[in-house]
């Protein structure tokens, strides 16, 4: 059983945790949401700088949490990979120093393995193979989750996020920032069936269409189209809003019930900030009812970022004896199919650091 020390700045929370394999021991998470909010969205070099202020005071707040002491820390883990690389660069250099002068065992860990195993903390029991459904602002995947480190996307986004939708038309709706909340709660006194919205279907070059890749452009331009249809003054925002939720619900519900059958998985996870959407849960909770299946929403403090969710891979991690080495880079995209790179104990990791994104 390992007990790690995780920080998490991939985009805009500054989030450090301690997790004792899947006992979450501390958490602490500091929004940048406020100070983002004036732009309309995360500004990468403010999330930076805030990052760089916080991060000693959310670890020093998580280790009087837990009132552990670093004798008792086993690891020491950041995410490295994917986000924005100025913010990751400050977690992973945090990191990175503690292992070193405590002389604990690193880990770099992967933002979207994270997410998966955010659904371990409330589910302690889970265990592959099940199906991950990921949703958030930058990722919208259908992940098969084999073993610690070993995953296989099935399905995923071909253009916007879904998460990334929900912004974009909040925005559109002059809603402000961030989206999602605002309109799912909107969306609680809208119709639902008010306006046609299209699925946005993925086309094969065989003929037919993709049966688990979603697009989301193709809404957003509806919803564009619709809203001028209306004075400016006069749109009916909450029909609207809960007519776009429903449109998207309905689309990743669709594709994951599918895609879990298609595979023989009986568990599907759900993983991301989306997760949090009242819609989705709703619409996936009945469909997977009607087929068998069994799904799992983590609470809501675990969908969007956070460090508890980092530790807990961690933790799994080390416990099987993987270590990262100091010389180990952030990357602004990366898939998950090279988590193991991370980890993998060979000469061409240990000598060069992997290469640095950008945000290009």
């Amino acid at each position: 059983m390992s007990t790690v020390l995780a920080i998490e700045t991939s985009c805009d929370e500054t989030a450090v945790a301690i997790v004792s394999d899947r006992q979450i021991l501390s958490n602490v998470v500091s929004s940048q949401i406020q100070i983002h909010q004036v732009y309309g969205g995360v500004v990468p070099e403010v999330a930076s700088r805030h990052h760089v202020e916080t991060v000693n005071w959310a670890v020093q707040q998580a280790l009087q949490q837990a009132e552990l002491d670093w004798s008792q820390i086993e690891g020491v883990a950041a995410t490295c990979a994917p986000g924005l690389v100025g913010a990751l660069l400050v977690g992973l250099t945090a990191a990175k120093t503690l292992a070193m002068l405590h002389q604990k065992p690193f880990l770099g860990v992967h933002h979207l393995e994270g997410h998966i195993y955010a659904s371990y903390l409330s589910e302690p029991d889970l265990h592959p193979p099940f199906l991950c459904l990921l949703v958030s602002g930058g990722h919208t995947s259908l992940i098969h989750v084999k073993d610690c480190g070993i995953y296989e996307t099935l399905g995923q986004t071909r253009d916007d996020a879904a998460g990334e939708a929900f912004d974009k038309v909040a925005r559109l709706l002059n809603l402000g920032y961030p989206g999602g909340p605002v309109i799912d709660r909107l969306a609680q006194t809208g119709n639902p069936t008010a306006f046609p919205l299209p699925e946005g279907k993925v086309s094969l070059p065989t003929g037919g269409y993709h049966p688990y890749d979603s697009s989301f452009s193709g809404l957003k331009t509806a919803m564009l189209r619709l809203t001028q249809t209306f004075p400016p003054d006069d749109l009916p925002i909450a029909d609207l809003a809960a007519s776009f939720q429903a449109a998207v619900a309905k689309a990743l519900t669709k594709r994951a019930i599918a895609c879990a059958l298609d595979q023989g998985l009986t568990t599907i996870a759900i993983g991301g900030g989306v997760a949090a959407n009242s819609g989705l849960r709703q619409h996936l909770q009945i469909a997977a009812a009607e087929k068998g299946l069994r799904v799992l929403f983590p609470p809501l403090k675990f969908c969007t970022d956070n460090a508890a969710m980092i530790a807990c891979a961690a933790a799994d991690h080390l416990n099987r004896g993987h270590r990262s080495p100091l010389t180990l880079g952030v990357q602004s995209r990366m898939s998950l199919a090279e988590v193991m790179q991370l980890y993998l104990d060979r000469p061409k990791v240990l000598n060069q650091p992997i290469a640095s994104g950008n945000l290009s």
